[in-house]
């Protein structure tokens, strides 16, 4: 069976922690969609280390790791990590398979992105301009190119194509990009990747699933970024719920096991885009500061507010999160009172559901108040010595959700995460 572990939010809930927690039970971590503006932060002996392209598994030394088919790769970040990462732990590449049928972010992909991005003046998505979705446009258009073409001899015939063909569309923009300067390392690490053990992903997992190996597909992003269920046009450019690890690894729907969702015990978003819950003001302000809210790879300040319940129940249920995981619970431990989003009001009517156009809605969030708890959470060392608000505060959200809170993290460390009684 395949287990997987989501962000149920905006993105930036923590998985990284908490992929490197679970990576123990685990043989093979695979991340199944996404690109490298994926910024999965871990702690390893006190050095921080950011993640975009390899799974959080990478310094479990038991661990095989995936990059699967329904992730982008830019080849020069994805060397730039890997040699950082090599430098801390050297066995990292005999313990990483990347899928031959991944995608590949080329110089001219990463040019079309500022360019477009340029073009829509103030109705900008917020996106960090790494190319990702012009290259999923390619994959859907049938044009782009995957790992496994540097391994054939007309890689360079196809590269030059696709490239012919960017450079067309460059042309509609009023929008100067030096890409030229981007190409000599790119074909250096192009060089590089060849080196990579390339596989043919799907076989690959149906060998080790057959032999009882136990797998965490790891997502990206969050799933109100989803391309088909978030905050459409506000969204990435793949799959980032759960039914994404089908396609993105090549794997039947029957072989999906436990699903985590994971959400802080707030809100942030990164870039535009609706955000029923922000505060737009000095409380904003403070869980900023108080949660170090700024982006792990483009540095963005995220805005913050307060848990929207009515998102998160949507997420739970297009997922089947089985077993929730409540993140950054110590940021909360300044405030004397918080809230929780509990319904949206949409031209007079109060209603639960996530509308279709959260984006040209007039909607204002209902919210249920709860007394804050005034003491550091970071120093309890089991569920039972958690202050009594904090608890009543997470037996509504798991009441209302209809999903157990299976874990909550109480501080950055590896080891403060609380499991819950059954």
């Amino acid at each position: 069976m395949i287990d997987v572990l989501l962000g149920l939010q905006w993105g930036d809930e923590g998985k990284g922690k908490i992929v490197d927690y679970l990576a123990a039970k685990y043989d093979i971590i695979a991340r199944f969609q996404g690109g490298p503006n994926a910024g999965h932060t871990l702690y390893v002996d006190g050095q921080k280390v950011v993640l975009r392209t390899i799974p959080s598994g990478v310094f479990q030394s038991h661990c095989l790791n995936l990059i699967g088919n329904g992730v982008v790769i830019d080849p020069v970040s994805l060397q730039a990590e890997l040699t950082q990462l090599v430098s801390i732990r050297p066995d990292v590449l005999e313990r990483l398979f990347v899928s031959q049928k991944a995608h590949l972010i080329l110089p001219t992909h990463r040019a079309l992105d500022a360019a477009s991005e340029a073009a829509k003046g103030v109705d900008k998505i917020g996106s960090t301009l790494k190319g990702i979705g012009p290259a999923y446009m390619d994959k859907t258009g049938r044009n782009g190119l995957r790992v496994g073409d540097v391994l054939n001899k007309d890689f360079d015939k196809k590269y030059e194509q696709l490239k012919q063909k960017h450079v067309q569309m460059l042309r509609q923009y009023n929008y100067e990009v030096n890409w030229q300067e981007w190409e000599a390392e790119f074909f250096e690490s192009i060089k590089y990747l060849r080196s990579l053990q390339i596989v043919n992903a799907e076989y690959w997992l149906d060998a080790h699933i057959k032999n009882g190996k136990k797998i965490l597909a790891e997502g990206a992003q969050g799933s109100m970024l989803d391309i088909d269920y978030g905050t459409y046009p506000f969204v990435t450019s793949s799959n980032t719920i759960a039914s994404g690890v089908c396609n993105g690894l090549g794997v039947a729907p029957s072989r999906i096991g436990e699903v985590y969702g994971i959400s802080k015990a707030y809100c942030t978003r990164v870039g535009s885009g609706p955000f029923p819950t922000e505060l737009d003001n000095e409380v904003g302000e403070a869980l900023r500061k108080a949660g170090n809210e700024f982006g792990a790879v483009t540095g963005r300040s995220r805005r913050c507010g307060w848990i929207d319940l009515v998102a998160l129940r949507y997420t739970v249920m297009l997922s089947g999160v089985t077993q929730i995981i409540l993140t950054k619970a110590d940021v909360l431990d300044g405030f004397k009172e918080l809230y929780a989003g509990v319904a949206y009001t949409i031209e007079g009517q109060e209603t639960n559901e996530f509308p279709f156009d959260i984006c040209g809605t007039d909607l204002s969030p209902v919210y249920k108040q709860f007394d804050g708890w005034e003491q550091p959470i970071s120093e309890c060392n089991s569920y039972e010595t958690l202050p009594e608000s904090f608890k009543k505060y997470c037996n509504f959200v798991e009441n209302y959700l209809g999903t157990r809170i299976a874990y909550i993290s109480n501080g950055t460390g590896r080891d403060q995460l609380l499991i819950t009684p059954q």
